[in-house]
C-alpha cells in the first residue's frame, strides 16, 4: 500500500528523489509493443546516438543497471588482477561498493587522503615506485570522482594533468561520473569537456542522480578499451534485457538539455541551502559547495532532533560533520522550511 500522506523531501541524498516527468512520460511512450531485448533495439540506438552527439561518434556506450555495477564493469575491462587502481580515501569504490571493486577486479585500491575529495598528482607519484617490481602491485588506473563526494569539482585544467600524468605512465584515467552532470554544470562546460577533451578513458555517467528512474552507462572513449565489454558486461549481470527503459530515460535526460536543467537547479539548491544555513549560528559550513551537497558542521546533540522531520546523513561522527544533498526537485520553500526547523531547533 503507498503511503497516506505524501513523503517530506528529504536531504539525505539525490538518489532519494522521485523521478523528472520528462522522464517518466518517455517510459510511458515506451511501453507500448515489441522489440529485440538486450539492446537491439530503435530506442537503444537513439540514445547511443545522443551521447555520441555529446562526446564524440567514437566512443562506445554501454548501458547497466546501477552505479556500483558501471564503476566495477568498467574498471574491470580494463585491469588485470595485478593491477592497482588509485583513488581518494573519500572515493565511493573504496567507501560505499561494499568491496565489489577488488571482488571482481581482482585488484588492490589504493587510496590517498583527501580534505576535499580531489587527489593530485604529487600524491599519486609515489606509487611509481612500484612499476616493474613483481612483489607489489602495478599502478594502471586513477579512479577520480566528478563532482566528488564532498560536493567539490575538478576544473578542466586539473582533470588534463592527471590524465597527462596517466598516459605518460602508462596509466589510465577512470572517472565515476555519477554526478557529471551536476560537475558540468557547476562550470558551465559541456559533457565533453570535461571528459573526452582533457584525456577520461573510461566514464561511469550518471542518471539515477539527476532525475532518472534507474540506469547508468559506461563509456569508454578509446573504442579498443570496449573490445570485450559486451562479455564482461554479461558476466557482471548487468545486461538488461528490457534495455529500452533504460534508453529511454537516457534520451529524455539528454534531449534539448535536460540533464543541465536538473543538475543546474539542484546546484542552485545547494548554494541557497549554504548561504542560509551559514547565517545560523553554531553551524559551520566545512566544504566549498560547488554541487549539489553542503558539509557542514553542527553541535552533536542537535542532529538526532533534526533527522526525525528531515532525514541526513552523518558523514564524519568524530566532528559532527553533516552531509546535505539537493536534487533536481528540492524547492526553495523546502529550504526554507528547513532553515527555520535548523534555526528553532539550535536557538
Amino acid at each position: 500500500m503507498p503511503p497516506r500522506t505524501k513523503p517530506k523531501r528529504s536531504f539525505a541524498s539525490d538518489n532519494n528523489a522521485g523521478v523528472h516527468t520528462k522522464v517518466m512520460e518517455a517510459i510511458a511512450a515506451t511501453t507500448e509493443g515489441h522489440v529485440v531485448a538486450y539492446g537491439d533495439d530503435p530506442y537503444t540506438d537513439a540514445a547511443v546516438a545522443l551521447f555520441r552527439e555529446q562526446f564524440g561518434k567514437e566512443v562506445e556506450v554501454y548501458f547497466v543497471f546501477g552505479g556500483t555495477g558501471a564503476n566495477v564493469l568498467g574498471l574491470k575491462a580494463v585491469t588485470e588482477p595485478y593491477h592497482a587502481i588509485i583513488c581518494a580515501d573519500t572515493a565511493h569504490i573504496n567507501v560505499d561498493e561494499c568491496g565489489a571493486p577488488e571482488k571482481f577486479t581482482g585488484c588492490k585500491l589504493l587510496s590517498l587522503p583527501t580534505r576535499d575529495g580531489k587527489i593530485t598528482v604529487d600524491q599519486i607519484s609515489p606509487f611509481l615506485d612500484a612499476v616493474g617490481f613483481e612483489h607489489h602491485v602495478q599502478p594502471r588506473v586513477i579512479s577520480i570522482s566528478q563532482s566528488t563526494e564532498m560536493g567539490t569539482v575538478y576544473n578542466p585544467g586539473e582533470l588534463k594533468k592527471l590524465s597527462s600524468f596517466a598516459h605518460k605512465n602508462e596509466m589510465l584515467l577512470h572517472m565515476d561520473g555519477a554526478r557529471i552532470a551536476n560537475a558540468a554544470a557547476s562550470l558551465k562546460a559541456n559533457l565533453s569537456t570535461i571528459t573526452k577533451d582533457v584525456g577520461v578513458d573510461v566514464l561511469s555517467f550518471g542518471g539515477a542522480k539527476n532525475g532518472m528512474m534507474y540506469g547508468e552507462a559506461v563509456i569508454f572513449f578509446d573504442r579498443s578499451l570496449a573490445k570485450d565489454f559486451k562479455y564482461t558486461r554479461k558476466q557482471g549481470a548487468h545486461l538488461p534485457s528490457k534495455m529500452r527503459f533504460i534508453s529511454v530515460q537516457f534520451s529524455a535526460l539528454l534531449s534539448n538539455d535536460l540533464w543541465r536543467e536538473n543538475a543546474a537547479h539542484a546546484n542552485n539548491m545547494a548554494k541557497l541551502l549554504a548561504q542560509e544555513l551559514g547565517r545560523i549560528p553554531l553551524v559551520e559550513i566545512t566544504q566549498k559547495v560547488e554541487s549539489n551537497g553542503v558539509f557542514a558542521r553542527l553541535p552533536k546533540k542537535y542532529i538526532a532532533l533534526l533527522q526525525k522531520q528531515y532525514f541526513f546523513y552523518v558523514w564524519n561522527e568524530q566532528t559532527s560533520e553533516v552531509r546535505f544533498m539537493t536534487s533536481f526537485d528540492t524547492t526553495p520553500q523546502d529550504i526554507s522550511d528547513f532553515v527555520a526547523l535548523v534555526k528553532k531547533t539550535l536557538s
